[in-house]
């Protein structure tokens, strides 16, 4: 395993950005997976890029996936539902089935197919959501696919996850993303945008967002970003 090479999932949110910036704060190279799966929020696709940019990756592939895979969930396109908020303990309408499971086999494969020796992922238990592939369990239970499914893991040089965000409050991310120099006026977190980018403001993720930055002190840089450029 080439130990200065890793995967990072890069959705153009806030989470995968700032676990990118991680990864390079660490001098890893940076090999950057997009997935277009048929999200309503398919810009993200387009902050994806720009971030990659921003943050100099050594290679950015975006991978298209068919709509039907995930056509269950209200933030697939072709699902024909409405997005709803859900502020309970119960799994939300926007759950996409296996979203992680599918991203994180994908990255495993990349990673022994480029000799890469970890894999960085921006999932988070504390303002998660209610998702169950973002929590600490998940993470684990899919390390020890890792040791017994894999050539490198067999050989006992296993591909690492890497979830450095998983623990720490929204707030908590965006203080070590600023303090890393991440731009977060490159990402897009609404589940629900307008057709120019704009965020709706309503749904879960841009509550969450808007949550995190009042606890870091801060106010949005992407507030008075102009989505028209």
């Amino acid at each position: 395993m080439d130990a200065s090479k890793c995967v990072v999932l890069l959705s153009g949110g806030l989470d995968s950005a700032t676990a990118a910036v991680v990864a390079k704060s660490r001098k890893f190279s940076l090999f950057a997976l997009t997935f277009v799966y048929g999200q309503r929020h398919d810009i993200e696709v387009e902050f994806a890029k720009k971030i990659a940019n921003f943050l100099g990756v050594s290679s950015h592939e975006i991978i298209h996936l068919p709509d039907c895979l995930f056509k269950s969930s209200s933030l697939i396109r072709a699902s024909g539902k409405e997005i709803l908020n859900n502020h309970t303990d119960t799994i939300p309408a926007t759950y996409v089935p296996a979203r992680n499971i599918v991203f994180l086999s994908m990255a495993l494969a990349y990673a022994e197919t480029i000799n890469a020796s970890h894999i960085f992922i921006g999932v988070n238990a504390v303002d998660y959501s209610g998702y169950p592939d973002c929590r600490p369990e998940f993470i684990e239970a899919f390390q020890n696919v890792v040791y017994m499914g894999t050539k490198s893991g067999i050989n006992g040089n296993p591909i690492i996850i890497e979830t450095p965000l998983i623990r720490l409050t929204k707030g908590e991310i965006i203080t070590l993303g600023l303090s890393l120099g991440m731009d977060y006026s490159l990402t897009s977190s609404c589940y629900n945008p307008a057709k120019d980018g704009s965020p709706c403001g309503v749904c879960d993720s841009c509550r969450i967002r808007q949550k995190g930055f009042l606890e870091a002190g801060i106010q949005d840089p992407a507030l008075h970003r102009n989505y028209g450029k």
